[in-house]
């Protein structure tokens, strides 16, 4: 949240209470504390404090007819006390401070240090140039070329450093602006209707003030809190928040409040809005999550002031927010969980370590330098030591100094931070095209390290849409929705009677909104199902409901969790009545004494042809996953009128119609992409509301089981029952004992999804920590986004509060997308491992020939401003080039490599160290003999002042040459044999090679002093090339040798195993994190406990403009007697053990997938 603002909210709300709101009749406070309260409560103190709705409108200045008068200086004045509908967003980070939190990089740090030394030390003129006693101390002084170009390479080591500073935040700042766009777009899309001087208009959301009459109806989504004026029939889905699927009915004289980020399921009605923006109930509930520091102190203060039940329900949440705020330091100190990822993690150490083995290498050749020039000069030569004579010898050891700065520099890999961001914001911006809209950049990454995936059901394995698949009509089960033809034609005109006029009218079967989409389903989903049967049975619903539109229902029993059923009323042309009924087959079935048969004549139906036909008809529907929904009808007589009131006689002697059974299908695409995380090695979970017959069906047909496996499918109270000990506290050893197997968690609350994940990220069962992905929809879903490795968001059907909470959104809402980003995660891994595999083998090589060079000939072969262009320009390109290699279907054929496995495997080492040889032994030949070789002059010892020598070119320019070729075979890492594969589907790769190649020739001729180089003739530059070449020829010669035969490697290729730190650094480092994460996980805890309190007093917690938020909301368990639990009645255990009989056909026994 926005500190400024908030903080100008909060005060000016001290302000506003202390003299009632100025002018208006009850503060902000009272407001809010009355929103807090529900039912009756509510009731009785809209009647005790304000003298009833009337009352309360006519304190905030309002008529609860003609609406605000719609004055400016009113509605600014509004805003100014109550504050606006809207929500405001966290602060941007500005570029600044991106650009510092680029710098805090390790590598970076050491970079620059070395710069500015050496840029210092190039200015460094000593005086007095030395008499003739200081010796031959002259001869090796530095020559012009290099004093003068001294300073370049301290400035191009810092050019550098910025350069990968820009970019990364660059980097960071685009990729926000994008996601504030995409938020902004969203809101400015949603109007509501609301009356402004007694005529209706349509007003965008965040113009909505406190004291507006809004007029809602069916399908809307509250945009604010208020209070119902009057309703018809208004019921209302708080599920977005409290997790109840039941819909709440919303009367003036019951319940009249209304909160945000509700949806209106049934009726309409006209309330007065008492609470916008951040003082909603679901504004509440934002604050909390993204609560800045400064603004916690405020709220405490706040809290203090006021008392009763608001101050009883912010207490909890104090503690909550500590909880934020220490997490917040944690983040900090940059050990917190979100923040490093497994391969920000590796690559750190990889750096350190590096840089540790660079310092030592650089030591060695600045002590090794000096001592030979002690020993040389006083020790051999016994000269004195004068006082003239030290500015010489001074200058002596600079130039020492500046070749062990070099080798430091060639030893630091400078690429690395930039390859990393490169290659993360590459894909970042190709995932978008694959529907994976990524908030924090790690994400992306941390996908491909993914072992479990925890997925909702509805909506994200299914397409949440209610579809009529099967029936029993006319004594014939169809599979298959029948031909309207094969129906007796009796029976069809009934049935699309009794379906079309027994539901509610407000329920259709729009157009879709996209070409080619899906109809689009308004209502109840289930009745939406059977609308589709008429559809499908090529009759239109619209029609009949035309001929008898909703007044002419003579009476309407509405469905409620008792009856479980709906029935509807019509009085005939002749005067008799007909009454259609529809509602949960095992109930409906009950009352039925006839059915219709194959003729469409009704015959007598007896309990015995009741219970086979659950066995043969219902069951099997149920164990496909079916919901089961019975349609039937009663004619009654004219004369006697039957009594209406006397509901178990009417509803009885029913005849039965048919049997439909309705599901919400699998995407089509999802087994496929679950087959794929499979054979990737990732674990497959399902974590859904419904019941287990439908969820165990459902997680068959999607593969997520498979027959005949070993696993565990069980609902929140056995899970419960089995993770927690005898006090009810949750135990870690009892969750090992349940996740491995566990696949499918039906009938799940918010909180067994987050003890869940946090059992199997907190897991030591197995040596590789578990890295979690789970995907959520509802607000209740937002603490287990947040404690999960990897939180998806539904971009269509989420909630403002799970899209927060998460660090991907999934634009599309499907599970199939979520493998592509596995894909991505993986690609980016090999990326770096690609690039890691190129720059060591440049480094490795580089500081041993200056270290060696240095060591023999007392000056570096490769000088200081060559290396640079080799280490950092080629690198540079070179990470551009190796980042941007697009993923592959194969990269999902490999298990994920865990969060302990090296970054460097032993095939990379192998084939760094070989490379390394080749390169090694081509320019020490160069370097010793070349001059013979090439008969030129030697460059070694060269006099001083001398031009660059055509030997030292010669060597610089194969080095570049072998480079060049060697970023080829850098491509693959898994010791593949075609290194040129796909290469043409990467310009950027192809480009890049090509463009170095070029500034290499312009060097080369035209670099002269300030790189140290001569001009070379064409056949020394076919010489330069082809030993280049052979680098390719040398790659195929080592991806010969099996790993296996070279056992030493491992050891190399450990570089980030923990046991390869220092025993007291690797204690120290544990601590710290094992504190952090201790510290973490309690702010979390006090975090849910404060959720979880603040969900059983407000009991509607709600959204901001969620998306469609009931879809997916998880129900809680309390919510045993909705709609939803039609079948709980039929599966029971006895039957259960018949739908596992059903569901796993012996012939297709698979075997067992491996357990994670």
């Amino acid at each position: 949240m926005g500190d400024m603002t908030n903080s100008d909210f909060y005060t000016k709300n001290q302000r506003n209470d202390s003299n009632h709101a100025e002018g208006f009749g009850c503060s902000l406070m009272e407001l809010r504390s009355l929103m807090e309260l529900r039912g009756t409560e509510a009731v009785v103190k809209i009647q005790e404090d304000y003298g009833g709705i009337e009352g309360l409108c006519q304190r905030l200045k309002t008529s609860p007819t003609e609406g605000l008068a719609g004055v400016a200086t009113d509605l600014d004045k509004r805003k100014e006390v109550f504050g606006q509908n809207l929500i405001p967003p966290k602060k941007p980070k500005t570029f600044l401070q991106l650009v510092w939190e680029a710098l805090q990089d390790v590598t970076l740090i050491i970079l620059e240090i070395a710069a500015l030394i050496s840029l210092g030390l190039s200015f460094y003129q000593p005086p007095g140039e030395g008499s003739e006693s200081c010796g031959a101390v002259n001869a090796g002084a530095e020559d012009e070329g290099e004093s003068e170009a001294g300073w370049i390479e301290g400035a191009a080591i810092l050019l550098s450093v910025v350069c990968v500073v820009l970019v990364t935040a660059f980097n960071d700042w685009s990729k926000e602006k994008q996601f504030r766009g995409l938020q902004s777009r969203i809101e400015q899309e949603q109007k509501f209707q609301v009356v402004r001087g007694s005529q209706v208009i349509q007003l965008p959301v965040a113009d909505i003030l406190v004291g507006d009459i809004a007029q809602i109806k069916y399908g809307d989504l509250l945009p604010a809190d208020g209070v119902l004026i009057q309703g018809n029939d208004l019921k209302i889905d708080e599920s977005s928040l409290t997790g109840e699927s039941d819909h709440v009915r919303k009367s003036a004289d019951k319940d009249p409040m209304l909160l945000s980020g509700t949806h209106v399921m049934e009726g309409s009605g006209r309330m007065v809005v008492t609470a916008v923006g951040v003082n909603s109930q679901t504004g509440i509930i934002f604050t909390l999550l993204g609560a800045g520091g400064e603004e916690e102190e405020k709220k405490e203060k706040k809290v203090k002031k006021q008392d009763g039940a608001a101050a009883m329900e912010m207490q909890p949440l104090k503690s909550a927010e500590g909880g934020e705020a220490d997490e917040k330091e944690k983040k900090k100190s940059s050990v917190s969980k979100k923040e490093k990822s497994v391969l920000q993690g590796k690559l750190t150490k990889l750096a350190v370590q590096i840089g540790k083995a660079g310092l030592v290498m650089s030591a060695i050749t600045v002590i090794i330098l000096v001592l030979y020039f002690a020993i040389d000069n006083f020790v051999l030569q016994k000269r004195p030591w004068l006082p003239e004579c030290t500015p010489i010898y001074i200058q002596y050891f600079v130039k020492f100094f500046i070749i062990g700065v070099t080798v430091l520099v060639v030893a630091v890999p400078e690429g690395l931070p930039l390859a990393v961001t490169i290659s993360l914001a590459y894909s970042v911006k190709k995932m978008m095209k694959d529907n994976n809209l990524v908030r924090h950049l790690d994400a992306c990454e941390t996908m491909g390290n993914a072992t479990a995936i925890c997925s909702d059901k509805t909506g994200t394995l299914t397409t949440n849409r209610m579809t009529a698949v099967q029936c029993y009509v006319g004594d014939v089960h169809y599979k298959e929705i029948p031909d309207p033809t094969s129906i007796p034609p009796k029976t069809l005109e009934i049935l699309v009677n009794a379906i079309s006029l027994n539901s509610a009218y407000t329920t259709k079967i729009l157009p879709p909104d996209k070409e080619g989409g899906l109809p689009k389903q308004v209502g109840n989903k289930t009745e939406c199902g059977l609308l589709g049967l008429v559809l499908d049975l090529k009759r239109d619903y619209q029609t009949v409901r035309n001929q008898i539109p909703e007044e002419k229902l003579y009476k309407v029993y509405t469905f409620n969790s008792v009856r479980k059923s709906m029935s509807t009323v019509i009085k005939l042309p002749d005067g008799s009545f007909r009454m259609y009924s529809k509602g949960a087959s095992e109930i409906v079935l009950k009352k039925c004494s006839r059915i219709l048969n194959e003729l469409g004549e009704p015959r007598v139906f007896r309990p015995r042809d009741r219970d086979e036909m659950v066995k043969k008809v219902i069951e099997p529907m149920a164990c496909n996953g079916l919901r089961t929904i019975c349609v039937g009808y009663r004619d009654f007589s004219a004369d006697p009128e039957p009594n209406w009131e006397d509901e178990n006689n009417i509803l009885a002697d029913l005849t039965a119609i048919c049997v439909v059974g309705i599901e919400d299908p699998v995407r089509p695409e999802v087994p496929d992409a679950i087959q794929k995380c499979q054979r990737a090695g990732i674990t497959v979970r399902m974590v859904t509301g419904d019941n287990i017959n439908t969820a165990r069906a459902i997680a068959i047909k999607c593969g997520i089981i498979q027959p005949g496996e070993d696993f565990l499918c069980i609902d929140g109270k056995e899970f419960n029952r089995r993770i927690r000990n005898e006090k009810g506290e949750v135990e870690q050893e009892r969750i090992d004992k349940v996740w491995p197997k566990l696949r499918v968690l039906a009938r799940s609350s918010p909180t067994d999804k987050h003890t869940l994940v946090k059992g199997i990220i907190d897991s030591t069962l197995v040596d590789q920590r578990q890295v979690v992905a789970v995907t959520g929809d509802g607000t209740n879903d937002g603490p287990a986004l947040k404690k999960a490795d990897v939180g998806f968001a539904m971009g269509i059907a989420g909630t403002d509060v799970a899209k927060e909470a998460s660090d991907i959104i999934l634009t599309d809402d499907n599970f199939s997308s979520i493998v592509k980003a596995v894909m991505w995660g993986r690609n980016v891994y090999d990326s770096i491992s690609k690039f890691l595999q190129f720059q060591l083998t440049v480094n490795v090589v580089a500081v041993i020939v200056a270290f060696t060079g240095a060591c023999i000939t007392q000056d570096s072969p490769l000088k200081a401003v060559q290396m640079l262009w080799v280490n950092l320009i080629m690198d540079t390109f070179a990470s551009l080039a190796l980042a941007t290699e697009p993923p592959t279907e194969s990269l999902l054929m490999r298990k994920p490599y865990g969060r302990n496995k090296p970054l460097i495997s032993s095939t990379m080492t192998k084939n760094i160290l070989g490379h390394g040889v080749y390169q090694l032994v081509i320019i020490f030949t160069l370097l010793f003999v070349g001059e013979q070789i090439f008969d030129i002059d030697s460059g070694r010892n060269a006099p001083l002042h001398s031009p660059p020598s055509e030997h030292y070119t010669i060597i610089f320019n194969t080095f570049v040459m072998m480079q060049l070729f060697n970023e080829i075979n850098a491509r693959k890492i898994h010791g593949e044999r075609n290194v040129f594969d796909g290469i043409f589907r990467n310009p950027i790769f192809c480009s890049i090679v090509l463009g170095t190649f070029a500034i290499q020739i312009v060097i080369v001729q035209f670099g002269g002093k300030p790189f140290s180089c001569s001009p070379l003739d064409l056949e020394k530059w076919m010489w330069c090339v082809f030993l280049g070449l052979g680098e390719l020829v040398w790659g195929q010669v080592i991806s010969t040798i099996p790993n296996s035969k070279l056992r030493f490697l491992k050891g190399a290729g450990q570089l980030t195993r923990k046991d390869e730190m220092p025993e007291e650094e690797m204690n120290e480092d544990q601590e710290e994190i094992d504190h952090a994460e201790r510290e973490l996980r309690r702010g979390q805890i006090l975090w849910f406990r404060g959720l979880n309190r603040i969900q059983t007093q407000i009991e509607v917690v709600n959204t901001f403009k969620s998306g469609t938020s009931f879809q997916g909301a998880l129900r809680r368990q309390s919510s045993t007697t909705s709609q939803n639990q039609d079948v709980t009645n039929v599966s029971s255990p006895s039957h259960v053990s018949l739908c596992n009989a059903l569901s796993s056909p012996t012939s297709t026994a698979a075997a067992p997938s491996g357990q994670c």
